[in-house]
């Protein structure tokens, strides 16, 4: 009997490591899938643009010298968003994969300031990086703007109401380009009378209820030339930001402007947020047509 034992035991140890084997088997697979997952981007550089806390932006060196630039302005209702939480998880790795620099920007908030100083901020932003191009290690003539929600609006603004990029020491062609998500107040005295009661305080904290001021913060009313080169206005299928996507895009087209106005798949609040989140992810339909546009305007 006793003489039977470590062969049992060497049975024994040989069933349990065949049992391990398929387990052994998904944790190799698993490993290979991660390694060939895109990895988070590498912490950034913040900088400042101002004297104010807010004032401030994240940056990304690209792994090139000289290579495009996108500066992306977050979203909030113009009184609330940060760089660090309103970006998208995928948008700076996904921009430095493609050969770009990535810059995120903070700006000061409504009440505290008015929206015709957030977008100076997102002016002044501009300019500070671009002064900054050689040393940051981008290019400073291809420079793209992207925003999401209010920050698609201030984008919109910058990049058809000259007044903010000429007050920074620069030009409608500073920018290669505009790429506004999903906003819905270009035409802000229309949002305005149509918020209803969820945004109705929202916009009248952001714009009050004068309206030539309403119409002095309307990229729509902005629109005649001469604004940034080219813009890719994309939208969910909200009724308001469709709307508004697409009156902005018949107005910049009548200027002369070049403009795409493209629609993705996405209802209410989460749809208006997805685009923002995923933008960057292969896998979101947004991401492969707003590739293509950066590589035909940074061509140029």
């Amino acid at each position: 009997m006793q003489s039977s034992l470590p062969a049992l035991a060497l049975l024994v140890t040989l069933v349990a490591a065949e049992a391990r084997l398929p387990l052994v088997g998904r944790l190799r697979e698993r490993l290979a899938e991660r390694r060939s997952e895109p990895q988070p981007a590498a912490n950034p550089v913040e900088l400042s643009y101002g004297g104010d806390p807010l004032q401030r932006l994240d940056y990304w060196r690209p792994t090139a010298a000289g290579s495009p630039l996108v500066v992306f302005v977050h979203g909030g209702g113009w009184k609330r968003g940060d760089k660090r939480n309103a970006t998208g998880v995928e948008k700076p790795g996904h921009y430095l994969a493609q050969g770009y620099g990535f810059a995120s920007v903070n700006y000061r908030l409504v009440p505290a300031v008015t929206v015709e100083q957030q977008a100076q901020d997102v002016a002044d932003a501009l300019a500070c990086l671009i002064r900054q191009a050689v040393p940051l290690g981008f290019d400073a003539t291809r420079v793209v703007l992207m925003g999401h929600s209010a920050g698609a609006h201030l984008s919109a603004l910058v990049g058809t109401d000259m007044q903010y990029l000429k007050k920074a020491g620069l030009g409608p062609k500073s920018l290669r380009g505009v790429v506004p998500l999903d906003g819905a107040c270009y035409d802000v005295p229309r949002q305005v009378a149509g918020g209803g009661e969820f945004m109705q305080e929202t916009y009248l904290q952001a714009f009050g209820g004068e309206k030539q001021r309403q119409l002095e913060l309307s990229p729509t009313h902005h629109a005649a030339a001469p604004n940034a080169p080219a813009f890719l206005i994309l939208h969910v299928q909200r009724v308001d930001g469709t709307a508004q996507s697409k009156a902005l895009g018949e107005a910049l087209t009548k200027a002369g402007t070049s403009v795409e106005v493209r629609g993705f798949e996405g209802r209410g609040l989460q749809g208006h947020a997805e685009i923002n989140r995923r933008l960057g992810d292969p896998g979101y339909p947004a991401t492969p047509v707003v590739d293509e546009w950066l590589k035909k305007v940074f061509s140029k």
